[in-house]
């Protein structure tokens, strides 16, 4: 092997350094680990913590949908379109589904 300058095995001196980047990323990674039950109920906490936000952010996005759908059906019925019903039964659904499927996550899983 021709050695020039201070480039002696670059390869070699690479692999070793690597390895010791990786015995301490593993050192520290195993100094940091918690109890799994701890982060569990913490998650769970955090989880719960925002589902009040997220069940009022459905029911806006129900309101929302609501209104749009009243202005669709609104115009069809306007025009004379033969299928109101169907788009206004359609936009209704909707909405019942987005306050139905929050109602029920929330008793099925008692928050």
């Amino acid at each position: 092997m021709k050695h020039v300058g201070n480039k002696r095995c670059p390869g070699k001196f690479r692999k070793v350094r690597a390895s010791i980047v990786i015995v301490l990323l593993v050192a520290a990674v195993t100094g940091m680990a918690q109890d799994g039950n701890a982060g569990i109920n913490e998650a769970n906490t955090q989880v719960r913590s925002y589902f009040d936000a997220g069940t009022n952010l459905m029911y806006a996005v129900g309101a929302v949908v609501g209104l749009i759908g009243a202005v669709k059906v609104y115009q069809k019925w306007n025009s004379g379109d033969p299928d109101t019903g169907k788009v206004a039964a359609a936009w209704f659904g909707s909405c019942v589904f987005l306050v139905v499927v929050a109602t029920v996550i929330r008793s099925f899983f008692g928050i």
